[in-house]
């Protein structure tokens, strides 16, 4: 992609990629021959109502899923063509994922669920600590490290999924509707805060969501329309490069 005579590199590339569930008897693609290009510190959204194939295409991207055919090359990995172990340390290096429903992992502190993905990789443990520190500030919990997350608000408990999905500095974030667990007001400061938080990381965010009223802060829209992508939406907004 070029803007303004640069060129902006592509982190996600997806080619004839396609995917079918089995109902019963029979197949139901979900799926079907995608081909797509995600730019870096692209703002990409993908609209769709609930089953309509969002979620699934979050999840082969961060290979939490394996597709039926077709290729994903992220970051300069063809992650088609990683077995189970390799695409665990993928997941752990280089994908940031914000999940509905929080997945804080309840008996571990505030402070323990953000150095998880740090510890795990072998980071030292101060650095960590002291990167987890830092971003709880940016997302407005300082002072509350030690709670664990059944003592915190939806929005509290969000608001720490989105400081874990970025304290190993990932170079793709993945949120799969982010805001459908919270209402109104707490999901629109959510929104923007981890809108704001990837952009000046110069990170690329990829959310599915089937809320239109984030699409004036997109990058870029598509629909996911019986398996297909049908429409794509350009805004005014230029990707990061």
């Amino acid at each position: 992609m070029t803007t303004n005579g640069h060129t902006i590199p592509t982190i996600v590339q997806i080619s004839g990629l396609s995917k079918a569930y089995a109902e019963g008897d029979q197949s139901r693609a979900i799926l079907d021959h995608i081909n797509l290009n995600i730019h870096t510190g692209e703002f990409f959204v993908l609209l769709g109502k609930s089953g309509s194939g969002k979620s699934t295409l979050l999840n082969l991207i961060s290979g939490i899923d394996r597709a039926d055919s077709g290729q994903i090359v992220v970051d300069d990995i063809d992650i088609t063509t990683l077995n189970e172990k390799n695409l665990t340390l993928f997941r752990r290096d280089r994908i940031g994922i914000v999940f509905q429903f929080f997945n804080l992992i309840p008996t571990l502190t505030v402070l323990e669920n953000i150095t998880l993905p740090g510890e795990l990789r072998g980071d030292k443990r101060r650095t960590v600590e002291d990167k987890a520190r830092h971003l709880l500030q940016q997302v407005g919990l300082s002072g509350r490290e030690q709670a664990f997350p059944d003592q915190l608000s939806g929005g509290e408990q969000q608001r720490v999924a989105i400081a874990r999905a970025l304290a190993h500095e990932p170079a793709l974030v993945l949120a799969d509707e982010p805001t459908g667990n919270l209402d109104e007001d707490t999901g629109q400061s959510v929104l923007n805060l981890l809108l704001k938080l990837t952009r000046d990381a110069g990170k690329t965010l990829v959310m599915a969501t089937h809320n239109p009223e984030i699409i004036p802060l997109a990058d870029r829209v598509c629909r996911i329309h019986d398996g297909k992508l049908v429409v794509t939406l350009k805004t005014e907004r230029i990707p990061v490069a």
